[in-house]
C-alpha cells in the first residue's frame, strides 16, 4: 500500500496531462489485449470458480466466459468512443468589472473501487476511471482475486504499449486491513466507490475518511395502484423481476392497491415460469393461495431484502400514501415504479417518492447508465451529492473554476 499510492499519485498525474486521443488509443490497445488473452483470464477465472459454491447466486456473477470477455472488450471500445468527459466548459459567466469566470470539468485524480464477486467490474471500473482522467484502485474481495489480478496483469500491457504508466491501474488485496488502509487515505485517494451489497456499503460509509458515492445496494418496488392496467402490470412486473434477478435493479417487491387485490394472480402468474418463490403478507397469500404454486409466508424482514433472487416480497397497501410510506420505510433511494393509468396519482408518485430514479408505467430494469444514454456506468449512486443514478462519466469527474481577466483587483 505505502508503495501502491505514490505510484498511483505519479501516474494520475501524468495521466491528467494526457489528450483525449492518446487516452483513447491506450483504451483500444487494452481492448486489444484483454481479447489477446481471453484463455489467460478465463483461466485464473476458473481457479476463483473452484473455491465457489456452485448453488450460490453469487458463483453466475464471478464467472467468466469468451461470451462475457466478448461483452467486456466491447464495453472498452464503447467508452473509447465516447466524448472526452475532461475539459467540458459546464458554466461561464462574465463579471461587470469584465473577468470571465469559467467552470471546467476536470478528473478526481486517484478512484479507488471496492467490489465483491464481479470480476468484470474490475474491467469497468479501470476503463471508466481512465477515460475520466483518473487512476483506479481496486480492491477486490477474496472471491475473485486471481480474475483482478489477471486482468490488472492484462490492461497493463495495454497501457505499456501506448507509453502510459502502468500504476494507472493498480490492485490491492481484499484483506480487512488492506481495505481500512484504502479508505482512511484521505489526501491520497481523492474519491472511494463501492460496488456490492449493502453490507459492503455500510462498512465503506462507516469507515471512509475520504469520500465516498454510495452505489445501490437496491431494495426496489413496484405499486400496482387502483387504476393500473392488468397488462401492463404483468408485463413489467415480470421484466423487472426476471430480467437480471442478480442486477441491483431488479425488483423485490410489489406492493398492491387493496381494491386490485383480486388481480393478484393475473398479475403474478407468468413468474411461476421462472420458478420465482413469493412471499407474501397475510392478504396476498389467501389471494394466491391455490393459484400460485410457490408461496410462503412473509416475515417483517423479508421488506427490507435485496433478494439478488427467483424470489420477491408482496405486500397489500390501502392507497397511494401507505404505498408511499412502505418505500420511505423500507427502500434503499433506488428505483421505484408505479403502475396506473391515473396521471395525478402518477405525478404524486413520481413527485413524493425519495429515490434516484422513479418510474411511472416503466420497468425498473431501466435504471442502467446505457440505458440512459450515458454511454456506461460506474453503478447506481442512491446518494444525493455530487452523482445520482446511473454514474456516468460526466459523474466520475469533478471541477474547478478558472478565471481570467486583464488586471481586475477587488476594491
Amino acid at each position: 500500500m505505502h508503495n501502491t499510492l505514490p505510484a498511483c499519485r505519479a501516474a494520475a498525474d501524468t495521466l491528467a496531462a494526457a489528450t483525449p486521443e492518446k487516452i483513447d488509443n491506450a483504451l483500444i490497445a487494452v481492448a486489444d489485449a484483454v481479447e489477446a488473452a481471453a484463455d489467460e483470464i478465463i483461466a485464473a477465472n476458473a481457479a476463483d470458480c473452484e473455491t465457489m459454491d456452485s448453488s450460490a447466486s453469487s458463483c453466475g456473477r464471478l464467472r467468466l466466459d469468451r461470451s462475457r470477455i466478448a461483452d467486456i472488450v466491447s464495453a472498452i471500445r464503447q467508452i473509447a468512443a465516447l466524448p472526452s468527459p475532461v475539459g467540458v466548459e459546464l458554466a461561464s459567466a462574465k463579471r461587470p468589472n469584465g473577468m470571465l469566470i469559467r467552470r471546467i470539468s476536470v478528473p478526481f485524480g486517484i478512484i479507488g473501487v471496492i467490489f465483491e464477486d464481479r470480476p468484470d467490474v474490475a474491467f469497468d471500473a479501470f476503463a471508466l476511471c481512465f477515460k475520466a482522467g483518473s487512476a483506479c484502485v481496486l480492491n477486490p474481495e477474496h472471491e475473485a482475486t486471481h480474475t483482478v489480478e489477471k486482468a490488472v496483469e492484462v490492461i497493463r500491457r495495454g497501457l505499456l504499449a501506448q507509453g502510459f504508466a502502468p500504476e494507472c491501474i493498480a490492485m490491492l488485496d481484499g484483506g480487512h486491513d488492506a481495505t481500512l488502509e484504502l479508505l482512511r487515505a484521505r489526501g491520497t485517494v481523492d474519491l472511494i466507490i463501492p460496488r456490492g451489497s449493502r453490507r459492503l456499503i455500510d462498512f465503506v460509509r462507516d469507515n471512509a475518511r475520504v469520500p465516498v458515492i454510495e452505489t445501490g445496494a437496491g431494495v426496489c418496488h413496484t405499486f400496482f395502484h387502483a387504476a393500473g392496467d392488468i397488462a401492463t402490470g404483468r408485463d413489467i412486473i415480470y421484466n423487472a423481476k426476471t430480467r437480471r434477478v442478480d442486477a441491483c435493479n431488479a425488483l423485490d417487491c410489489l406492493l398492491v392497491d387493496r381494491p386490485r387485490l383480486t388481480d393478484l394472480p393475473a398479475l403474478c402468474y407468468r413468474l411461476s415460469e421462472k420458478n420465482v418463490t413469493i412471499y407474501a403478507d397475510n392478504e396476498a397469500f389467501h389471494a394466491l393461495e391455490g393459484a400460485y404454486p410457490l408461496l410462503e409466508k412473509a416475515t417483517e424482514d423479508h421488506y427490507e431484502h435485496e433478494w439478488l433472487d427467483y424470489k420477491l416480497t408482496v405486500r397489500v397497501v390501502d392507497g397511494i400514501d401507505e404505498a408511499i410510506e412502505h418505500i420511505a420505510r423500507h427502500g434503499s433511494h433506488h428505483s421505484e415504479c408505479i403502475i396506473t393509468e391515473n396521471r395525478p396519482a402518477a405525478e404524486q408518485f413520481l413527485r413524493r417518492v425519495d429515490a434516484a430514479c422513479v418510474y411511472s408505467n416503466v420497468s425498473t430494469a431501466f435504471t442502467d447508465g446505457a440505458q440512459f444514454g450515458f454511454g456506461a456506468e460506474m453503478g447506481i449512486s442512491t446518494q444525493k451529492l455530487h452523482a445520482r443514478g446511473p454514474i456516468g462519466l460526466s459523474g466520475l469527474c469533478t471541477y474547478k473554476f478558472l478565471i481570467t481577466g486583464a488586471g481586475q483587483i477587488r476594491p
